[in-house]
């Protein structure tokens, strides 16, 4: 989806970059007409000349002034006077852990060499494992320059880019973080506790998105003309003791733990008898 070159010091190393993730699960729908229960079309539409215009024909205009525009095509946006068009210029090179994944981090991209930047590629890739470091760059992409964060990831290096600070909201104004609470020093350890209890390495493949199987159960119920009941929407719990919530959902975790790790057993002397 980009060509171009990665800046590293005076080595430039040519790479391409590709979407690193993709949606599978989104459930779309299509906006029907309340009479006909047909399927609505949009048009694109002239209103100077009153007539529909083809997708392949429209013109990208910028706007100078009332009804005045400068047209910019494709070849414009590849001749644009910005190192970064071409480039992923590394600015510098900081901790691992100094970028936020919550707040800054977006879209990610594999990033592969060609075949005169393999050395160098995994030269850079080696020497930010070793260091413990990322590298901080600015790249243009898809219409916009974004700031960019680049580090190893298995055999080779992923680009993220990343929220400019201005784009990132403060926290201002949310209420429910004013003012200082009392932690009692028995509830902060039962609540360490119940983390422990819980406590894994992480393994996306445990995770499945189960929205759009839902959605499914209720289209296939509106075919079947049956009624699918949503499940019962989670009371907030009336006020307790802290102290005791915690200590039962600690007990909860440690059971739901031991269940877990019976059932494989279960099915691996299952699968010895069937054999």
């Amino acid at each position: 989806m980009w060509k171009g070159v990665v800046s590293f010091g005076m080595v430039s190393i040519p790479i391409r970059l590709y979407n690193a993730t993709e949606s599978t699960s989104k459930v779309s729908f299509r906006q029907l007409c309340p009479e006909h229960k047909a399927p609505i079309s949009y048009k694109r539409w002239c209103s100077e000349g009153d007539h529909e215009v083809n997708y392949g024909v429209i013109l990208k205009g910028y706007e100078v002034g009332k009804d005045r525009y400068v047209i910019i095509d494709e070849k414009d946006l590849d001749n644009l006077p910005l190192a970064t068009a071409h480039s992923i210029d590394i600015e510098e090179f900081v901790p691992i852990d100094d970028v936020e994944p919550g707040l800054y981090f977006k879209n990610a991209y594999y990033m592969e060499p060609e075949e005169l930047g393999k050395k160098p590629y995994q030269l850079l890739r080696k020497a930010l494992e070793a260091t413990g470091r990322m590298a901080i760059a600015k790249i243009a992409l898809r219409d916009r320059e974004h700031l960019a964060a680049l580090h190893p990831n298995g055999h080779g290096i992923l680009m993220n880019t990343l929220n400019w600070p201005d784009e990132i909201r403060s926290t201002e104004g949310l209420k429910g973080l004013e003012g200082d609470v009392k932690i009692n020093p028995k509830e902060l350890e039962m609540a360490k506790a119940l983390i422990e209890s819980l406590a894994d390495s992480f393994d996306p493949s445990r995770f499945k998105d189960e929205y759009k199987e839902a959605v499914m159960k209720v289209v296939q119920a509106k075919i079947d003309g049956e009624v699918i009941e949503a499940p019962a929407t989670p009371q907030t719990a009336k006020v307790m003791d802290l102290m005791e919530a915690l200590r039962a959902s600690v007990e909860a975790a440690k059971k739901s733990r031991a269940t877990q790790k019976r059932v494989p057993a279960k099915t691996e002397r299952s699968r010895r008898k069937a054999s």
